[in-house]
């Protein structure tokens, strides 16, 4: 029984997380054959102040990538 967990941080839509889902399941399913009806993904959306990039939160990291 596969799990996958996937972390990502806040936004995603609702399609693109059953996208994911999907690819991760068919992926399983080509790659290993396992049964998509046993295959678990959990998918963690964490917020941009809780997650930590290139020495700063992902929230500060993304103000230094802005044009001005």
């Amino acid at each position: 029984m596969p799990y996958v967990n996937v972390q990502i941080t806040k936004g995603a839509t609702r399609e693109q997380k059953a996208e994911i889902v999907r690819d991760i399941t068919n992926s399983l399913v080509r790659v290993l054959g396992k049964k998509p009806e046993h295959t678990h993904i959990v998918i963690q959306e964490i917020e941009e102040s809780d997650w930590g990039f290139a020495g700063l939160l992902t929230d500060d990291w993304k103000k230094t990538q802005q044009t001005p």
